[in-house]
């Protein structure tokens, strides 16, 4: 058996790639750019209990293989592997032709592999779930998402624009789309290291309580509030969004909580934002999205188990749909898919600038989990198969009184 060759098979003959492996052997086209070296039989052997990405996650993870170029590049060269995996009868065959290597060289599940355990949804749960994602350490966090701390999508008022640049001016962007203006106040569920909240006070005046389920970025975010003198308007409090106060307030934002939510609670969740909003008030909802109605439900086995444990995509008709059922009237929605590939982008040449540092502070493993799906991740929203999507809502009054103007955001 050559091994290079065999991984070649599982990535598809087409794929220009080169592979070499530790018997020495080579496969793909001497020219690529990039390469993937498979340094053990342990690798293979992750293959037969996992073929497919999950298994090469694994093994990538593990130290098993090693990428020569960049990662997106790899996956941008293998795209139809990394979005859509092998089928079934593909995985049957691989894990009967590795079965020899497997009974001498299988290895336990890596460490970083997390299924938070507990009822799914329940606050519990869910706590557990954030944690494992946010809470890995500010420090790293501050390397890979820059001054802004910013975790979710960017919007690029140009391609040339600064991450900086483009997170400002996504907070903009929702503060004018919510109509902030001085004395309203606004909630921001699931609020990060509160960006959003900061912003809001700072740019408009606004009164801003931001809510998040990881105490590090509660942490962060209060102690910086402290920093910019802004105490009296913004505050973070390590809270869940259904402990959030019920007091109506003028505006609410959620940027980057849906995708945690799942289905099932999506009408309850919507519905207990809306009681705590005024007549009149606006809801901004921004999250990631499929981009059409999916034929199975699952998150990808490898972002399910190391990136976002118990993460749900919905397309976003049925988002619109429930949020509608819940009170709302859409006023506005757009997809801002390309932007967060341009943000990715920014996120993994941070990681790379600072991988020594990064490495040291939260181990070689979960460094390389945060390389992989960032990359991954960029590739998806590339190719379309994954979106980002702002839904902007009003829960009018009794007499159908929205408070928009007939263009625009402000009355």
């Amino acid at each position: 058996m050559h091994v290079a060759q065999l991984i070649s098979d599982v990535l598809g003959r087409d794929v220009p790639v080169r592979v070499v492996a530790y018997d020495g052997s080579k496969a793909g086209p001497d020219s690529s750019e990039v390469a993937l070296r498979v340094l053990t039989p342990r690798a293979l052997a992750r293959l037969v209990t996992a073929p497919g990405t999950l298994g090469l996650a694994r093994a990538y993870v593990s130290g098993e293989i090693e990428v020569e170029g960049e990662v997106y590049e790899l996956l941008h060269a293998m795209a139809d592997l990394a979005l859509h995996d092998l089928s079934r009868p593909e995985r049957v065959r691989l894990a009967r032709r590795l079965l020899p290597v497997w009974l001498r060289h299988r290895q336990p599940v890596p460490d970083l592999e997390y299924r938070p355990p507990g009822r799914l949804h329940s606050k519990s749960r869910d706590r557990k779930a954030i944690s494992h994602h946010y809470d890995v350490s500010n420090r790293f966090y501050e390397w890979v998402l820059g001054p802004s701390m910013a975790y979710t999508c960017a919007v690029y008022p140009t391609a040339t624009a600064t991450l900086e640049e483009a997170q400002a001016a996504k907070h903009e962007l929702v503060a004018q789309k919510l109509g902030l203006e001085p004395g309203m106040r606004l909630l921001d569920v699931g609020c990060g290291w509160g960006g959003m909240v900061m912003h809001a006070a700072a740019e408009h005046g606004v009164k801003a309580l931001g809510v998040t389920l990881s105490r590090n970025q509660a942490e962060w975010a209060q102690a910086e509030i402290e920093r910019r003198g802004l105490g009296d308007l913004a505050e973070v409090r390590h809270l869940d969004y259904r402990d959030a106060p019920e007091s109506e307030f003028d505006a609410i934002s959620s940027i980057g909580l849906t995708e945690h939510i799942g289905k099932n609670q999506l009408q309850n969740y919507f519905a207990s934002l809306s009681e705590r909003l005024r007549p009149g008030g606006r809801l901004l909802n921004h999250c990631i999205t499929q981009p059409r109605t999916p034929g199975r439900r699952e998150l990808d086995p490898f972002f399910a188990r190391y990136v976002f444990p118990d993460g749900q995509l919905e397309p976003v008709g049925h988002l619109i749909s429930v949020m509608n059922d819940s009170g709302f009237e859409i006023r506005h929605e757009e997809n801002l898919r390309e932007h967060y590939a341009l943000t990715l982008a920014a996120w993994c040449a941070n990681l790379e600038e600072h991988w020594t540092e990064a490495v040291a502070e939260v181990g070689v493993g979960r460094a390389r989990v945060w390389r992989l799906y960032m990359a991954a991740s960029r590739l998806g929203f590339d190719r379309d198969n994954i979106q980002l999507h702002q839904v902007l809502g009003v829960k009018v009054s009794d007499r159908g009184a929205s408070g928009f103007p007939l263009r625009g955001w402000r009355g």
